[in-house]
């Protein structure tokens, strides 16, 4: 295999090794994720906003709701004790304006209670629709991160596949013109060689000047002239 039919193969290795590392960091599930997060970001912040505006009244509305309940359970001891005591009239007057003054209290927090209530429905209302919103999501979500990980690991193995052929590619270069080449990869990226295809190089697209295009097309057979540009080694 000649020099250049050698640095050709490398640099066809190399440009594959770039499109599959490309591809695993740009598969369209990501881009989706990336939506949906941003989705599930806004519907978290209405979630929390949402929540902080039902807290003090759902606090409000079981306080009250305890409140009725105890003064319920009060109210009905009173009643069991003024129907079986056998006290004096003076007790029993006692705490029949006890049971008059709980039956007002009740009456209060009851409404109360009912007041509350009718204004916590809404936010109720409010937080179970942004959940339900979230639910579809973030089984989405779960579902993306699973056939990322799958899609990732499958490219993982192409590039192990890859960069191992890659290794046997780079043995077949004379070790000067390899140092040649990784110096130019290492400063230019993707790869370490270029065509030159109708006068410009493949590589960064840029025209050779005619002078530049005139010299490298006298190069002698096996030597290879960097691009003005971008550094790569130019192939015929």
């Amino acid at each position: 295999m000649s020099e250049t039919d050698a640095l050709r193969a490398l640099m066809e290795a190399d440009r594959w090794i770039d499109r599959v590392t490309s591809q695993r960091g740009h598969l369209p599930e990501m881009a989706e994720l990336a939506t949906l997060e941003e989705e599930l970001r806004g519907l978290i912040k209405a979630l929390q906003e949402a929540q902080v505006a039902q807290s003090p009244v759902r606090t409000a509305y079981e306080d009250a709701k305890n409140e009725a309940e105890r003064l319920e359970r009060r109210g009905k001891d009173l009643a069991t004790t003024l129907a079986n005591s056998t006290a004096n009239a003076r007790e029993l007057t006692a705490i029949q304006n006890e049971l008059e003054h709980l039956r007002e209290l009740l009456g209060r927090s009851e409404d109360r209670e009912l007041e509350l209530l009718l204004e916590l429905e809404p936010l109720d209302e409010v937080v179970d629709a942004i959940k339900e919103r979230a639910q579809p999501r973030l089984a989405r979500r779960l579902e993306l991160q699973g056939t990322i990980a799958e899609l990732q690991t499958t490219l993982d193995e192409e590039l192990a596949s890859l960069r191992e052929g890659r290794h046997e590619r780079a043995a077949a270069v004379s070790p000067e013109m390899l140092a040649r080449y990784d110096h130019a990869l290492v400063r230019a990226g993707t790869s370490g060689a270029a065509q030159v295809d109708a006068g410009r190089c493949d590589g960064c697209r840029i025209a050779l000047s005619p002078l530049d295009h005139d010299r490298w097309k006298n190069l002698p057979a096996g030597t290879f002239m960097a691009c003005p540009e971008c550094g790569r080694l130019l192939l015929p």
